[in-house]
């Protein structure tokens, strides 16, 4: 398991910037080479990989009619819930790896670039159904829609468990997307004594697909979007699986998290954005590597959640054709204080 008693920043500078990353793929036996990860892995994310075509609408819901006038245009980048946690991370500093399944298309290629721009190691398991993808409408207000491309995964989607093994020796911590790939790895994860954490998105508490990860994990970040009774539905995760801290995101009436079930819920309020919002894509991500990041580091929950609060304000005012996150400087400065360090 890492050690993290180190300042995080001390390993990859105070912005976040790294040393380059590594790539890895399939040898000619199907096998995956998951690279050198002699150095310790401070995070690992698995799932998630994907693109989105953004396309800029009026309104929300849109007007029916034959056609639209899009402006600024309609883009297609790298950048799923994955993509962007792992990004969340490394900009704070701490080492992180990505796995998930990616296809030999156009997609993959954007995939790859995204990770290797970045400078975040990432291993691609090799696909025949190709790279997820999504359609996201935004609307002036940074709202979205997103439709999924449900022919691009299946239920028994496999990553290698080889792979996952040898990766997750060398982690302190795993965060896994709300995927059939990761929903079969969990076992894997428990068996290498990591601590998990995951993302119910718009789970309605009730959903049986999200139970094995609601469930499993330490740490569980949902949205407000779909539940009916929030803190019940914190209640019910922290009282039915293992999770030490069960956080629900209400968008612009903050968060609340709650560290078990005879507990009170706590309310982390909004933090003001640095610069005007423009889209709420990726906040509920950035808020997830901002809590994780104060957590590995040693913080307590309320200050966990608060450094969330930063990170997601940050990534509301980032349009969603461009792939970005806050800064370990930043973040602090955000927060109002210095992360303190877990004890070697």
């Amino acid at each position: 398991m890492s050690d993290l008693g180190m300042d995080p920043g001390a390993r990859s500078g105070s912005d976040g910037a790294s040393n380059p990353d590594r790539t890895h793929g399939a040898d000619g036996n199907g096998a995956v080479d998951a690279g050198d990860v002699s150095d310790d892995i401070d995070v690992l994310v698995l799932g998630g990989a994907g693109v989105d075509t953004i396309v800029y609408v009026p309104e929300l819901p849109v007007p029916y009619a034959d056609s639209h006038m899009i402006r600024p245009g309609i883009q297609t980048r790298a950048g799923q819930t994955g993509d962007f946690v792992a990004l969340g991370l490394h900009r704070l500093g701490l080492r992180t790896h990505h796995i998930d399944m990616v296809g030999a298309d156009p997609e993959g290629d954007l995939v790859r670039a995204f990770h290797r721009d970045h400078g975040i190691p990432f291993t691609g398991v090799p696909w025949s159904a190709g790279t997820k993808r999504a359609v996201n409408l935004v609307d002036p207000e940074g709202r979205r829609l997103s439709f999924y491309d449900a022919t691009r995964g299946h239920d028994d989607d496999r990553l290698p468990p080889a792979t996952v093994k040898a990766l997750a020796a060398r982690a302190g911590h795993a965060h896994v997307s709300l995927t059939q790939p990761c929903a079969h790895a969990l076992p894997l994860l428990r068996d290498a004594g990591l601590t998990v954490s995951t993302d119910l998105h718009n789970w309605d508490g009730h959903d049986s697909y999200h139970q094995p990860f609601a469930y499993e994990a330490d740490i569980v970040f949902v949205s407000a979007t779909a539940l009916d009774d929030p803190v019940a539905t914190l209640r019910d995760i922290t009282g039915r699986g293992r999770a030490s801290v069960a956080v629900v995101t209400a968008g612009a009436d903050g968060a609340w998290f709650l560290t078990g079930p005879d507990r009170e819920p706590v309310h982390v309020p909004t933090v003001t954005p640095p610069a005007p919002v423009v889209d709420s894509n990726g906040a509920g991500d950035a808020f997830a590597a901002g809590f994780l990041y104060a957590w590995m580091v040693g913080e307590p929950v309320d200050r966990c959640a608060r450094y969330g609060a930063v990170a997601g304000a940050y990534a509301c005012t980032v349009p969603a054709t461009r792939a970005d996150a806050i800064g370990r400087d930043a973040l602090l400065a955000g927060a109002g204080a210095g992360a303190q360090g877990r004890a070697g």
